[in-house]
């Protein structure tokens, strides 16, 4: 039996996706939910371990930056952990090319498990993302909840393609360059961060 019914996902997820939400993408989660708990109570992938906490949170957060992500056809989630806001922004746009980031051997491993069990294209890059090749570009790079932030924004907005953007879920106040900021639902302090880059950077 699954932990959360979808419906009750549904309702969780409501004032993350307003009316964007369908049958699948609930039972996906659910799906989805289930695995990372399993997982989870062997191994830490999250601090969260509630299943209505990791719904609203990871999920909620990471699909609410999927809707206002700009148009593009790649998006890099960079250190994606339990693979978050990576996966289920391709959950909500099946249609979009996402690869997650992990250099941590079971996290990548449960990436892996989830991408293969929910039928995904998805894929999972096990290393750093300074050990891509330096031409791979992409038109968003996501990232939250990192250890190093100013190090990891330098290495992500160099993944940047031109005209492409950084998205960023943080708190308020700690990126200063951002282009556009969208207070999260149900958070005194979260915050999605947009920075777009309209020309050729230097990394």
């Amino acid at each position: 039996m699954p932990a959360l019914s979808k419906e009750t996902i549904s309702s969780l997820l409501a004032p993350y996706l307003n009316s964007e939400g369908t049958p699948e993408l609930y039972a996906q989660l659910s799906s989805y939910l289930d695995l990372l708990l399993k997982w989870n109570a062997r191994t830490n992938l999250t601090a969260i371990r509630e299943p209505e906490e990791i719904v609203r949170r990871h999920f909620g957060e990471s699909l609410f930056a999927g809707r206002h992500i700009p148009a593009g056809t790649t998006l890099l989630d960079f250190g994606s952990g339990a693979g978050f806001p990576g996966l289920p922004i391709q959950l909500l746009w099946p249609e979009l090319t996402v690869t997650l980031a992990e250099s941590q051997n079971k996290k990548s491993t449960f990436l892996r498990e989830v991408v293969r069990t929910l039928g995904l294209k998805t894929e999972v890059w096990a290393d750093r993302v300074e050990t891509m090749p330096s031409n791979r570009l992409f038109d968003t790079v996501a990232m939250r909840a990192v250890d190093n932030m100013e190090a990891a924004l330098k290495a992500a907005t160099a993944r940047v393609a031109p005209g492409g953007a950084l998205a960023v879920l943080t708190t308020q106040g700690l990126v200063a360059e951002a282009d556009r900021v969208i207070k999260l639902p149900n958070s005194a302090s979260g915050v999605l961060c947009f920075r777009t880059f309209h020309v050729e950077h230097s990394s």
